[in-house]
């Protein structure tokens, strides 16, 4: 039998009507190398067991999730209903209602989630943050999703930022730093420290959370908390892909409360 599902709750001052959670590993029956609440299908695992593993986050939301086939890229779809049974997940990285009773969620295990409320709850968004889709605009897509369909400014969002791969974990290359508009100098740069291998190969260490509240910041958005807890650092508690490879999935939802 599983045991209750963990969850992290946002410290954020979003309005009550909104409910939002991410999950840990824990409080679930999928086996090891996923033990134990893998959300992800086709990263291995049995199909039944994440099932099981779904429907126990289902009843601990209240609301009925929506899963993504997400591609590390920068589309938002609009949820009005939950989708039939044998619907395909639709192709996006980020999700928004503002519809009761729906949850927007995105999976990960190293990548950032985001979560966003509009005031007085009247829409929400989850995007799903990796390098390549914060880079690309997928956290700026959401937000301004929502202000257009409230009619809100960036200002008056709330937003908070799931835990992920931490700045002493996450190495990249080259590419991701051009990737963001910083050139690839042999040197700290911000959001980036130069740590160069032992054979001499260029790396830096990326902070994820540091180039998404930058990137809010630019929009306007004021109200951002989040942004703590690493990934790969905290086998216990978190999946992380870049430390296992063959690992389970997490889940951050956001919903409208009935």
């Amino acid at each position: 039998m599983p045991s209750e599902v963990e969850t992290i709750r946002p410290r954020w001052a979003a309005s009550p009507r909104v409910g939002a959670l991410m999950t840990t590993r824990r409080g679930g029956v999928s086996r090891p190398p996923w033990d134990s609440l893998n959300l992800g299908l086709g990263c291995g695992d049995d199909a039944t067991a994440v099932h099981r593993n779904r429907e126990a986050l289902a009843q601990t939301i209240g609301a009925t999730p929506v899963y993504l086939r997400q591609v590390h890229g920068t589309q938002v779809v609009r949820l009005t209903a939950p989708l039939p049974a044998d619907a395909p997940a639709p192709v996006a990285d980020a999700s928004w209602t503002s519809e009761p009773g729906v949850a927007c969620l995105v999976q990960v295990a190293d990548c950032m989630p985001v979560l966003l409320a509009a005031p007085d709850g009247a829409a929400v968004v989850a995007a799903h943050a990796g390098w390549r889709g914060l880079a690309g605009g997928v956290v700026e897509a959401a937000a301004r999703t929502l202000c257009e369909a409230t009619g809100c400014a960036p200002a008056d969002l709330c937003v908070w930022l799931g835990p992920c791969i931490g700045s002493r974990e996450f190495e990249v290359g080259a590419d991701v730093l051009t990737a963001f508009g910083a050139e690839p100098l042999p040197r700290d740069q911000t959001y980036f420290a130069w740590r160069p291998r032992a054979d001499g190969a260029a790396r830096w260490r990326a902070d994820l959370p540091g180039l998404a509240r930058a990137r809010l910041r630019a929009l306007g958005v004021q109200q951002v908390s989040g942004g703590e807890g690493c990934t790969v650092e905290d086998a216990s508690r978190f999946f992380s892909f870049r430390r296992d490879g063959t690992t389970g999935r997490m889940a951050a939802a956001v919903w409208i409360r009935r």
